[in-house]
């Protein structure tokens, strides 16, 4: 009599021992989120491409299951910060970025499933703020650095595995089209405008809430 207890614990542990996800669910998760751009641009006073630093910051998505399989998620995030630098002056500037997505998805297998793989398409809106050079780049007469804002398409893989009735882990990978110029003064020279595509893979590690 006593194995009963510790067989019913493991049991509810086993995918199809918990309903899943289903319609008129909204999942709330939370985790690191890694973005790691995937950079080019064109040349830059004929020093080369931007290079660009990945960063990890806080992720947060909130979706809603229109039906069992099909859902609709937000992304959100604190600020990404990103070191820009040039091959032959090292790092030149810090810039700040906030990138909400919004993605239609896909969830395979059905609501009596435990570990639900899913993917999305959707569009990112991706703003520039707090973009400095510095020291180094106003040293090498570099100033009044600008980015403009951008709107692009995002595709998204990923994977809720749910331990009981509400808890889930997930883990999950953004592509984001990201194109923007790249604007500043150059010290007794022109006005440059670089078209820079960052085009990052966000990984993100998760736990979740279903209600």
């Amino acid at each position: 009599m006593k194995k009963a207890p510790l067989f019913l614990f493991l049991a509810a542990l086993l995918p199809g021992a918990v309903s899943a996800h289903e319609a008129g669910d909204f999942i709330f998760r939370a985790g690191t989120a890694t973005a790691r751009p995937t950079e080019g641009s064109d040349n830059v006073l004929g020093l080369g491409s931007f290079d660009v630093s990945n960063n990890t910051q806080l992720g947060l998505t909130l979706s809603y299951l229109i039906t069992d399989n099909i859902g609709v998620e937000l992304l959100a995030a604190t600020p990404f910060q990103h070191k820009v630098g040039l091959n032959a002056l090292g790092t030149i500037a810090e810039v700040r970025h906030l990138p909400p997505t919004l993605m239609a998805q896909y969830y395979f297998g059905d609501k009596r499933d435990a570990l639900r793989p899913y993917l999305g398409i959707g569009v990112n809106y991706t703003t520039f703020f707090d973009e400095k050079f510095n020291d180094t780049g106003s040293n090498a007469g570099l100033s009044n650095l600008s980015m403009k804002d951008s709107w692009g398409i995002a595709g998204q893989a990923g994977l809720d595995y749910l331990v009981n009735e509400n808890w889930l882990i997930n883990m999950s990978v953004w592509w984001m089209n990201i194109e923007t110029d790249v604007d500043f003064d150059v010290a007794g020279g022109e006005h440059q405008s670089i078209s820079t595509r960052l085009d990052p893979w966000v990984f993100m590690f998760s736990a979740g809430y279903r209600f």
